[in-house]
């Protein structure tokens, strides 16, 4: 081992401190193992607290006939039946098992009067379903993870700490090499398994719900180590974000205000759900509302800064500020408008992947051993849209699952996997290269570049000639990156953590275009305005993405069909 890195050694490594890396920290710490959590942020600071809503598990508390077929049905005809059933059928039947968990933990859930977890509606879903806490859900949920991580002296927390690159023996994880991002101090993660949960990739684009440190990292890093990317065409837009003023334009309104009453009008005042799902209205699913704000938009209905208009005023101040306080404090401090008299400005913002790293079903493991996913990250729940409230137990399910397993992955080796510092020295070299040019390109500038390229070429509506377009653009910067320059020293340097986020994302958005190019069809959240309609062919396709003698090449995989049991959950309603 060199001595220009520190080293730390776990049993089991986990990437990322949101919900579903707490969760699987607590179950691989339950399980024996000892345990590193490392975090780009700050513990407690993760993307899961933009999850406001609630957490979706059939329990039945307010209407009795939900149960997990129910809920399984509804997933899957959310995600267009591109879902694995495998996933969704364990995901339907233990979140309910999760939330009680959590609220044995100490999770503050609203109640109903006789004192059982309250639920309310989300769009797209049977029952009333969704277990919250006012509308700072995610919040609650990390805080009550948090509590029970730091407690455990099995794990230890590595704080605003950047990882770059997976180590590998042979083909097996044997660590991760990263730096700490006060100052830029080499660090290497000797672990027998690490479990990415890493979350989604939305600083992609410009307009998004997602905070800074969204910029895929897990998903490359698990690429360049050879693992399989899936269903990476499919990215949500949120029906609502905020419009004004622009330095607030894409914040998350949450689907909370919907879920509680809120009505969606165009600038004519008109209710324009009836004319795109008259049974569901603003309670349809995420891909059906947004594609109707985009297309009032574009027929000139929109509101004056390009959205449409969400009023929950006629529910009454007192039940506005009891059931959505942060909606309430957001919009009255940062846009000067108070939500109780009256209507919010929202458009479509980028919110969520439902692709990422392919993963087993029950197990969270990837196609490279030891080496496993959970939450956003990984993909294969939500198929080609994600029901809201769905990301909250999918956290809980598969990263207990992920923890699980990953534990007893590394309980089954007899000794660490061999460390190469040869791996650690290049991507060294790849890291410090920007501060060995007298003049490059600029990361800053190549990031708006290329969330421009996103937002221009893979926005809700596409074409074949705009995804061509925008790949070549992608490609042609993929180019530049490679010549990018940066000032200064390694301490406290923002410009230098960007150039490797920047060649993370222009691989993911390489792999955005190149499976929206090739699923000729339109299916859930991938809107192709020249193959409008559903392709059953396609339909019964998953799109791969791996990374083969250093280039990106793309297959499809057969979805796994469901036994006929599972299957007559979902025709019914599907052929109604």
């Amino acid at each position: 081992m060199a001595e220009w890195y520190d080293v730390h050694q776990h049993d089991v490594l986990i990437v990322g401190a949101g919900g579903a890396g707490l969760r699987a920290a607590i179950a691989a710490a339950d399980a024996g193992a000892s345990v590193g959590v490392v975090c780009k942020s700050l513990l407690g600071k993760a993307h899961t607290v933009m999850a406001e809503g609630g957490i979706a598990a059939a329990l039945g508390n307010v209407d009795p006939e939900d149960n997990w077929e129910v809920h399984f049905a509804d997933t899957m005809r959310g995600g267009q039946l591109l879902n694995d059933y495998r996933m969704v059928e364990i995901f339907a039947r233990e979140a309910p098992e999760r939330v009680y968990e959590l609220e044995q933990w100490g999770g503050l859930f609203d109640r109903t009067p006789d004192g059982r977890i309250l639920q309310r509606p989300f769009g797209a879903h049977t029952y009333r379903r969704l277990c919250h806490v006012g509308d700072r859900t995610g919040l609650d949920l990390i805080r009550t993870l948090q509590d029970r991580a730091v407690h455990s002296p099995a794990i230890e927390v590595y704080m605003e700490v950047t990882l770059t690159r997976l180590l590998l023996d042979g083909t097996r994880i044997a660590g991760a090499f990263g730096y700490r991002r006060e100052d830029g101090r080499f660090v290497v993660f000797r672990a027998k398994a690490v479990v990415l949960a890493t979350g989604g990739w939305g600083k992609i684009y410009k307009v998004t719900s997602n905070s800074w440190e969204s910029t895929g990292d897990g998903c490359a890093m698990a690429y360049e180590a050879g693992a399989e990317l899936m269903d990476m065409e499919m990215v949500q837009f949120h029906p609502t974000g905020m419009v004004w003023p622009p330095g607030v334009r894409g914040i998350l309104v949450t689907e909370a205000v919907r879920g509680e009453g809120g009505i969606l009008r165009n600038a004519k005042g008109e209710r324009f759900m009836e004319r795109y799902d008259p049974k569901k209205m603003e309670l349809s699913s995420r891909d059906v509302v947004a594609r109707a704000i985009y297309q009032e938009v574009q027929s000139g209905r929109g509101t004056p800064h390009g959205g449409a208009y969400l009023d929950i005023s006629h529910r009454g101040a007192d039940y506005i500020k009891r059931k959505l306080p942060s909606m309430y404090e957001q919009f009255l401090k940062l846009a000067d408008i108070d939500i109780t008299r009256s209507p919010m400005e929202v458009a479509p913002t980028v919110h969520y992947v439902m692709g990422g790293i392919r993963v087993e079903p029950g197990t969270g493991a990837t196609t490279v051993p030891g080496l496993y996913a959970a939450g956003e990250v990984a993909a294969g729940l939500h198929g080609a849209n994600r029901l809201g409230g769905n990301s909250l137990s999918d956290l809980l399910v598969f990263g207990k699952r992920a923890g699980e397993h990953a534990a007893r992955y590394a309980q089954g080796l007899e000794s660490f996997p061999r460390l190469d510092d040869a791996q650690a020295e290049e991507e060294r070299r790849v890291l410090l290269r920007p501060f060995e040019a007298d003049k490059g390109e600029n990361p800053y500038q190549l990031h708006e570049e290329l969330q421009e390229v996103m937002g221009e070429h893979a926005g809700i509506a596409r074409t074949g000639e705009g995804l061509q377009k925008g790949l070549e653009k992608i490609l042609a910067l993929q180019e530049r990156a490679e010549r990018m320059r940066v000032g200064g020293s390694l301490l406290y340097n923002p410009g230098w953590h960007t150039c490797r986020d920047v060649r993370f994302m222009l691989h993911l958005c390489e792999a955005i275009f190149r499976s929206a190019l090739e699923r000729r069809e339109s299916r859930g959240a991938h809107w192709r305005l020249d193959f409008p309609a559903q392709d059953p062919e396609w339909g019964r396709k998953n799109i791969i993405v791996v990374r083969e003698n250093g280039r990106m090449v793309v297959r499809t995989r057969p979805v796994p069909q469901m036994p006929p049991e599972l299957a007559r959950l979902v025709q019914p309603a599907a052929a109604s």
